[in-house]
């Protein structure tokens, strides 16, 4: 039996972005997020006899722009298409997409997987209308409908079958993802639908040129499901190939419980949706002069970003190309200074603990709880001597994780974090602990430097956590110097 890493896996994306318009694609119907089922309708949205669709031109806008930012050729000569299949939350029969005349074209999007670097080409990005929401889980007889998502603006992204790992399917949306919010056309929240992936996986032996067939996992609303979902179906697929297994084209979901898959239908071909010109909606033409227009518009590079942050907070090199590169970081940190001024602690716990926890845990800053408010009480809290980083962040941050909205000044207290500030106690701690390592002493006199840190560590150790470093290490030097 071939071993898996005998196996290639090869994947490709269509990632649904919802945008960020006041009004849906064809009609006036609003596109405010959390109201009742069915209050956000109207008899385009729901299809009646005799309406017509009307452009919503700001769409075309936010096309072009994602497509300036992602290298593509903008499609000049444009129409839409009706896309025909029947599904109980599509309320005209068919869906208003574009065919043959998707409005960018190839492209790529760079992306960094570890550290490496890699092109993910992109096949195109073209404009649709969404459906509407079928709700399984209100009664126990009947599939109730929301139609307040039906006619949605989305841009949907479709890649080439360029990446090969999970990992790299991850990277790819969460650079997708960073872009469309930086760019001010989605808000990329997944919780709440307006960022969706299907991911389409296939495996072959390597080296075989000829791709496998392909299974489809649908609606995926969370960047670490489509990861989970990838790993799952590769090794199913993998598994059945080692059997000798027909495999079938198919539509899956994922069980959330245990990142399984299964099998919803048959998956449809192209042909199957039967695409034919929308009668209803005139082609259109987009000039080189909108193009230009619109390129104008485009936000600041991350380079300007990077430069403004070094001078306007005088952050380092460093601190400036992390959150420049991160435009979730970037609006976390621009919260935390709203209210604190120390702008270098600000980046340092932006880029370190949460950043940190973020890539651990594999979630978006959308499903991160701590609000920046409790990160800068922590940094103010540092400032004023009360306590010290390690204290904040092995001990109160991982709590606040848990509780985000705990009061930490009563944390402090009810668990005696406070810094210990005696110079007594302090020189008992150092005493204690240079008796214990009494044989380094000399070392240290002889030359050893280095053994300054174990010193300083015994002490930390001893108080566990709760005295300042700074004013250890400064006393053990005048002590050991003496």
């Amino acid at each position: 039996m071939s071993e898996t890493q005998d196996y290639e896996i090869v994947i490709g994306l269509e990632v649904h972005a919802q945008l960020l318009t006041r009004s849906k694609l064809f009609c006036g119907d609003s596109t405010f997020f959390g109201k009742d089922a069915n209050s956000q309708v109207s008899v385009v949205s729901l299809a009646h006899p005799g309406t017509l669709p009307k452009m919503n031109k700001e769409v075309i806008s936010m096309a072009i722009k994602l497509g300036l930012a992602c290298n593509c050729e903008i499609v000049q000569h444009n129409y839409f298409a009706r896309k025909n299949y029947f599904y109980p939350d599509l309320p005209k029969g068919y869906q208003i997409s574009q065919h043959t005349t998707p409005i960018c074209k190839k492209g790529y999007l760079e992306v960094q997987v570890g550290k490496e670097s890699k092109k993910i080409r992109l096949n195109r990005i073209h404009m649709e209308e969404d459906a509407g929401k079928s709700l399984h889980d209100k009664e126990s007889n009947y599939t109730n409908i929301d139609y307040n998502r039906a006619g949605m603006p989305l841009l949907e992204i479709v890649t080439e079958p360029d990446l090969r790992s999970a990992e790299e399917a991850f990277a790819y949306v969460t650079a997708l993802r960073k872009l469309v919010r930086h760019l001010g056309i989605c808000d990329g929240n997944m919780e709440q639908g307006s960022l969706r992936c299907d991911v389409n996986v296939s495996v072959r032996k390597k080296g075989d040129p000829k791709l496998g067939t392909k299974v489809e996992v649908k609606n995926l609303n969370s960047i670490r499901f489509i990861k989970k979902a990838i790993e799952s179906e590769s090794m199913r697929l993998i598994g059945m190939h080692q059997r000798g297994e027909a495999i079938l084209q198919q539509t899956r979901g994922l069980n959330e419980s245990d990142f399984t898959t299964y099998a919803i239908r048959t998956k449809e071909d192209e042909d199957d949706y039967r695409y034919f010109p929308e009668p209803d909606l005139p082609p259109f033409f987009i000039t080189d002069e909108m193009i230009e227009a619109l390129r104008k518009e485009m936000p600041k590079p991350v380079t300007a970003i990077k430069e403004e942050l070094k001078t306007a907070y005088g952050l380092q090199e460093y601190d400036a190309s992390q959150l420049a590169n991160d435009n979730e970081l970037l609006s976390y940190f621009e919260n935390i200074i709203k209210e604190i001024k120390n702008y270098k602690a600000a980046a340092n716990w932006t880029i370190g603990p949460v950043k940190n926890y973020l890539t651990t845990e594999e979630l978006s800053i959308d499903e991160f709880k701590v609000p920046p408010a409790a990160v800068a009480t922590l940094i103010r809290l540092i400032d004023a001597g009360s306590i010290n980083f390690g204290i904040a962040s092995q001990k109160i941050f991982p709590e606040l994780i848990q509780h985000p909205s705990l009061d930490i000044v009563s944390y402090i207290k009810e668990n005696s974090l406070e810094l210990e500030t005696s110079g007594s106690q302090i020189d008992l701690l150092i005493q204690t602990a240079l008796n214990k390592h009494a044989q380094k002493i000399t070392e240290y006199k002889k030359g050893k430097k280095g053994l300054l840190s174990l010193f300083v560590g015994e002490v930390m150790k001893l108080s566990g956590g709760k005295v300042d470093p700074k004013i250890v290490t400064e006393k053990i030097i005048e002590k050991l110097n003496a």
